[in-house]
């Protein structure tokens, strides 16, 4: 695996964390209600809202991204490969969920909605192969 690629796996994921996390963590309301933005609500019809859930979330996202900024600042391995292991751990019961729970949302956010939560599961992925200088040792 090229480092390039790694390294903007990890900073589309940080990205992604840092502005789902923020969202969540500090406008629970306006997340559950809003969310992904544009006109268009993913959360809000999956059952009554519950700000210490929402929160929870958000948490947990800002604990990725915290984890990919630190990776990205000290561009290691074991590192690369940890934050890689944490987000398709996150990823795979994470889209299984809403794989199974699309039936409430329109095809373009259904689309969306598996496009966006696989997305993150194939770069969580990505984070897992070993780069071709590790390969080499």
């Amino acid at each position: 695996m090229n480092t390039t690629t790694q390294t903007a796996a990890t900073g589309v994921l940080t990205a992604s964390a840092s502005y789902v996390g923020s969202w969540a963590s500090f406008a629970p309301r306006s997340f559950y209600d809003d969310f992904p933005g544009f006109n268009r609500m993913w959360v809000g019809g999956d059952g009554p809202y519950n700000e210490h859930l929402v929160r929870d979330v958000g948490g947990l996202y800002l604990a990725l991204a915290v984890a990919g900024l630190l990776a990205l600042l000290w561009r290691e391995p074991h590192v690369t490969t940890l934050l890689g292991a944490a987000w398709a751990v996150f990823s795979v019961p994470h889209l299984g969920y809403h794989g199974h729970h699309l039936g409430q949302m329109d095809t373009l956010d259904a689309v969306g909605n598996v496009v966006t939560l696989g997305g993150t599961l194939v770069l969580a992925l990505l984070l897992l192969v070993p780069s071709r200088k590790e390969a080499g040792r």
